[in-house]
């Protein structure tokens, strides 16, 4: 089965269905591969992290039905022409290709095989971001491309904590450490019990300016938020709701925001996605109540893990996040 590209985004738009079916049996669940999330990122290419590109996406077919995707886009980088995965690099935790567990090695081997075929001006590196070093893509690419004597590297990036969710909150608390423990309970019973009641609401993207506003309090991310960045985030979290998978969350103390969460929900997990905290109610611990509330909330809903993603920041250990690795994969055709 010969592999057919993408090239432009109305041939794109015409498979969204069949692409998130695909997402659905595949061994890459993750809210970045959805089309609709790689397609707001696409209109704004990472909120101005790449300058240009064109659509390269690899379709692999078998009697018109769609079994493997590798959403690919061409740039040149160091003087080359180099295919990454849509999504790279800085703002989408997870990426992989899609394919069911049966298909994923045939689908590696048609998509080198279509690679090698293309000219030197089209392709001279396939370069992955932020593949899980658990994806069974890896092994798969890297039994591909010894078979055809291409270089191929492996390059840590960062690790993702993730929390195994247990039955119950109480449980949860249970196999923390004791100061955890305790200062979470601490925390809550003040915000629950003070003066100015403190609720978790749930909204839409309607309510982006706000979340962004509070995300701008950090000087950190202030500067992240440049003006192509906001419309990036705002682009998403349209994406996100039009999937169903926006849980878009804030800390109300006596009817004002004053800590925020946009994250994911989906397939049975919360995937952290990014925060904002107003410094006028730091006493009151808005993000850790706001987190705590989540992970309960997580844990209700009878999901099976609370995913912090990228970066090794010391709060997500402390919550119970076991680091899982993420890869850059580089394939070099001789």
């Amino acid at each position: 089965m010969p592999i057919e590209f993408i090239r432009d985004v109305p041939s794109w738009d015409r498979i969204i269905p069949e692409w998130n079916t695909l997402l659905s049996h595949s061994t890459a669940g993750y809210p970045f591969l959805r089309c609709e999330y790689l397609r707001a990122w696409w209109e704004h290419l990472g909120g101005g992290e790449w300058p240009s590109a064109d659509l390269r996406i690899a379709l692999w077919k078998e009697a018109g039905t769609l079994l493997g995707i590798a959403p690919l886009f061409r740039t040149t980088r160091n003087g080359e022409p180099q295919l990454l995965l849509i999504g790279s690099v800085e703002i989408s935790d997870y990426l992989d290709v899609m394919a069911a567990p049966d298909h994923l090695p045939a689908f590696c081997s048609a998509l080198l095989d279509a690679l090698g075929s293309l000219p030197d001006s089209e392709f001279g590196v396939l370069d992955l971001f932020n593949l899980q070093a658990s994806s069974p893509t890896i092994p798969a690419l890297e039994a591909e491309a010894a078979h055809r004597g291409w270089a191929l590297e492996r390059e840590p990036l960062q690790v993702c904590p993730v929390i195994t969710l247990p039955h119950s909150w109480e449980e949860y608390l249970g196999a923390l450490d004791k100061k955890s423990r305790h200062e979470i309970r601490r925390k809550m019973r003040r915000a629950e019990g003070g003066e100015e009641k403190a609720e978790l609401k749930i909204c839409g993207a309607e309510e982006m300016e706000e979340f962004l506003r509070l995300m701008s309090c950090d000087e950190a991310k202030a500067a992240f938020l440049t003006p192509a960045m906001r419309n990036q985030l705002r682009a998403i979290a349209n994406a996100a709701q039009q999937a169903g998978m926006l849980e878009l969350a804030f800390l109300e103390l006596g009817g004002r925001k004053a800590a925020a969460y946009m994250n994911f929900a989906i397939g049975n997990r919360t995937w952290v996605y990014n925060s904002g905290m107003d410094p006028l109610y730091a006493a009151a611990s808005p993000g850790w109540v706001l987190l705590a509330m989540l992970i309960r909330r997580a844990i209700e809903a009878g999901y099976q893990a609370f995913d912090f993603m990228r970066g090794d920041e010391p709060y997500k250990f402390q919550w119970g996040g076991i680091g899982e690795p993420i890869l850059h994969l580089t394939i070099r055709k001789p």
